[in-house]
């Protein structure tokens, strides 16, 4: 029979499931306050409730995250920033930089919120009780730190690497672009990237010249630097034409050492010139700025988006989460309330001195108050029906599990199963699907970042190879089936109509062709250059052979 605490329990659950399948993770408040915005302001925002959470127990809400902010908007997807102008110049560049802050401050709440929820400060923390309220448990099964983990570790635990897609002989700058990568610590920025950009949606890389750089580079042969920047503090706004060039790249930086005297200064940089602007002209709106140039002649912060909609793994799970939490949180409680259950005194002459010595001796000693009655003495007791809970959990999770497309854990007793089998049965395959989208839309970024590379190595001296010869490939897997990847390359390599190094890209055996390749060419030919030295040492043996029989 199900008792009345797990029903609780279960509207509960059912409560924030709805939500989940609605899109929307939070308790808006009955009176939803509009946000201000500029009539001006490019591009548009729609006014959008404040989001709430929990009961403060005056019969209202409380915030989510009390004396720091409110979560504005459905959390669908960070806004693309646009503008209407094609060119950002001294005459416009204040007006187009508070247009663009007031969207990107928007993007960076929620960003805000979604990394505190990533980390584990999730709403359930929040979380009051109305009956009982002594037993309020508050547990954070963090499956947002399950999401990310797992996604950031399959798509970048192997690193992206160089390879040559023409027959130009460009193999020497390839290499050397990946041993410059190497110096940058490509890898584990790659890790960070992935991170934010499963977190919040997007993510950003700036490049500069190595002379510019702030840290020391005596040991470094580079000729430029990368680093991972915070996506709250740093946006790119693009032209509102069909191609959606990029016309401005802004990294936001706290100056001053106190609270009352720190002041946000925007570093701007657009195609030709550089600005630093304060927070007080950008709001201001009035103000002269001087613009510095951008030798290099590109933006140099590059955005790498989640989608088209850039929006992190962990959105469409809010909900799935929250309701976990609250399942666990409920379960929890129904333990700690059977433990210490409620005691019933009937029909019994007992006072507050008679209860202190039965909590101290663990007996009572009591008379009937009417002697027609039998006096009893018994706990309040109802416990939560852990199966079915179990039940609605599984679920849940299965849910989460589906919609971020990870491998599930269900195993399996069959013995007889193949590795194809596994990988679909277990999930594996739509894991793979979703990394291989991602590895689109990070290539596509990569390709603009490589482009202000290629500047930069064109412009100190050390080659010039064109973006067309390039090709960025993820190293994802690259051990696993290696029987049958060998078997691939030594049949390619036997085909008289296919060129040796397509057979390395090909096969998918080794986390940098291009290496391996030249590597192998030059294994080949010292091989071929000692058999033709042994060769010609047995002939020459036989001739000195045949001469000395000849004499005698």
């Amino acid at each position: 029979m199900l008792t009345p605490l797990y029903w609780r329990a279960l509207k509960d659950a059912l409560f924030f499931f709805s939500m989940a399948m609605k899109g929307d993770t939070k308790m808006p408040e009955e009176n939803d306050i509009p946000v201000q915005t500029d009539t001006d302001a490019s591009p548009a925002v729609t006014p959008e409730p404040h989001y709430t959470f929990g009961n403060n127990g005056a019969g209202g809400t409380t915030p989510l995250y009390p004396g720091s902010y409110d979560i504005i908007g459905a959390l669908t997807g960070r806004r693309e920033i646009v503008t209407a102008a094609r060119v950002i110049n001294q005459s416009n560049i204040i007006d187009e930089l508070r247009k663009a802050v007031e969207v990107h401050d928007r993007n960076a709440r929620e960003i805000s919120f979604l990394w505190d929820y990533y980390c584990g400060k999730q709403p359930i923390l929040h979380r009051v009780k109305d009956v009982r309220p002594e037993i309020c448990a508050k547990i954070v099964e963090n499956h947002a730190d399950e999401v990310v983990s797992f996604k950031t570790g399959y798509n970048f635990g192997e690193p992206y690497v160089l390879a040559g897609r023409s027959e130009d002989d460009c193999s020497e700058a390839i290499q050397q672009l990946n041993a410059w990568n190497a110096e940058n610590d490509h890898d584990a920025k790659d890790v960070e990237l992935g991170t934010w950009m499963f977190v919040a949606g997007t993510a950003y890389k700036m490049v500069f010249p190595a002379g510019e750089a702030e840290e020391d580079i005596s040991e470094l042969s580079s000729p430029y630097i990368v680093s991972v920047l915070d996506p709250r503090d740093t946006f790119v706004v693009y032209y509102n034409g069909v191609q959606k060039i990029p016309v401005m790249g802004v990294k936001a930086v706290t100056v001053g050492n106190t609270k009352t005297s720190a002041d946000t200064l925007y570093c701007v940089y657009t195609e030709n010139e550089y600005y630093e602007i304060s927070k007080q002209v950008v709001e201001g709106g009035q103000g002269t700025v001087f613009p510095k140039r951008n030798h290099l002649g590109m933006i140099p912060i590059v955005e790498y988006p989640l989608g088209f909609a850039r929006r992190g793994a962990i959105e469409p799970i809010l909900g799935l989460c929250d309701a976990l939490n609250a399942l666990a949180s409920n379960r929890l409680d129904s333990v700690e309330q059977f433990v210490q259950s409620i005691m019933i005194f009937r029909n019994v002459d007992v006072d507050s001195t008679d209860v202190e010595r039965l909590q101290q001796l663990g007996a009572i000693k009591y008379r009937d108050v009417d002697p027609q009655t039998p006096g009893e003495v018994r706990y309040l007791v109802a416990e939560l029906n852990q199966e079915g809970t179990q039940t609605l959990k599984d679920d849940l999770y299965e849910s989460i599990v589906t919609i971020s497309g990870l491998p599930n854990r269900n195993g399996g007793n069959s013995t007889s199963d193949n590795v194809g089998a596994v990988i679909y049965r277990d999930g594996w395959s739509a894991a793979e699907t979703k990394a291989k989208e991602v590895d689109k839309y990070y290539q596509r970024a990569e390709k603009n970042l490589l482009k202000v590379i290629l500047r930069i190595c064109r412009e100190t001296n050390r080659f010039d190879v064109h973006l067309s010869n390039i090709e960025i490939k993820p190293t994802r897997k690259n051990y696993e089936n290696t029987q049958a990847k060998a078997t691939v390359l030594t049949q390619m390599l036997g085909c008289e109509k296919i060129a040796p190094r397509l057979a390395f890209n090909a096969c998918g055996m080794f986390t940098d062709p291009e290496a391996a390749w030249k590597e192998s060419v030059l294994y080949y030919e010292e091989n071929a250059k000692e058999e033709t030295e042994n060769a010609e040492s047995t002939v020459n043996a036989g001739d000195d052979t045949e001469n000395r029989v000849g004499s005698e």
